[in-house]
Formats: structure tokens, sequence, C-alpha cells
């Protein structure tokens, strides 16, 4: 896909987001803008050591904000432009919203070499559950399954 002649606008204030919270002691520097038809809808940094919320990183915290300003829970139409390629979660949360092109400035590996390193969570995304560093069970599959098949019957749903 081609560069648009305005990414170089959008990921620059994605940058500036990150520097600017990062100054201002709101968790690490980064940063993140959520752009529809050519207008910010949704701008976010990294939020998790001021909010105690480990999910409050620069992509997560503008996704809500561009799905509240859209109405949806998808961001179909919409360019995401971050100061650093998504981490494991946010890449889901990404792919959960569904815009049409991500745009990021540093790699993963500058993150790492900054001090954030991912790695680990994706060396245990592909392992068995039973082989992860955290541990973790299974109990009760059938009466959460009892769940899943009342979902798939259900008639009002929204499926997303």
């Amino acid at each position: 896909m081609e560069a648009k002649p305005t990414d170089g606008i959008f990921i620059r204030e994605a940058i500036e987001l990150a520097r600017t919270g990062m100054e201002r002691g709101d968790g690490g520097p980064f940063g993140c803008v959520i752009v529809k038809d050519g207008k910010v809808i949704g701008r976010g940094n990294n939020k998790v050591t001021s909010t105690l919320d480990p999910t409050a990183h620069a992509e997560v915290v503008a996704i809500r904000e561009a799905c509240k300003a859209v109405g949806d829970f998808q961001l179909t139409g919409c360019v995401l432009y971050t100061s650093c390629e998504p981490c494991p979660m946010c890449l889901g949360a990404i792919y959960w919203a569904r815009p049409d092109r991500i745009v990021f400035a540093c790699t993963r590996e500058d993150a790492a070499d900054a001090g954030f390193d991912d790695q680990l969570i994706y060396d245990e995304l592909p392992l068995p559950y039973t082989e992860r560093r955290i541990p973790t069970e299974r109990m009760l599959r059938t009466e959460g399954c009892a769940v899943l098949t009342d979902w798939k019957d259900k008639q009002d749903k929204v499926a997303y």
C-alpha cells in the first residue's frame, strides 16, 4: 500500500503525543492518532503508570476515543498512526477495531532497545496454555460452552 501525502502530518502528531505524555509523566513514550476522512477522531498517549491501568497503551486509549466519536465498535474507513509498532495487546485491539491501515514510526526492536521488550509475549502466544509461564487451568468447560451455545442461538445479537 502506498503512503498518502498526509501520513507524515499524522505520524508526527502521534510522535508528539508520545513525547508530551512522556514528559508529563503519564507513562511510556508512545502516542497514537486515529484519522477518518482526513480528521483526527481519536488521540491517545500511554497512561499505564499514571492511571495504574496496564491496558492504557496509546493505541487502546485512542481506539476508545475514536469509537466513541464514530458511535461504533469498528473503525472502518480509518487509519491508525502510532509512534511505535504495536505490541501484541494493541495489535489485537487494532484488529478487533478493524481500521483500514496502520502506520507506525519505531519498530518493536527499537522499543526493546529502550526497555520495552514484548518478545516474551510473542514467544508465549503460540504455546499451548499448559506450557505458558503464568499457570493456566481450564475448568467447567461444559458450563462455559453452554453460554456460547446460547449466543449462537440468540436472535438479537450484534455480531462482531
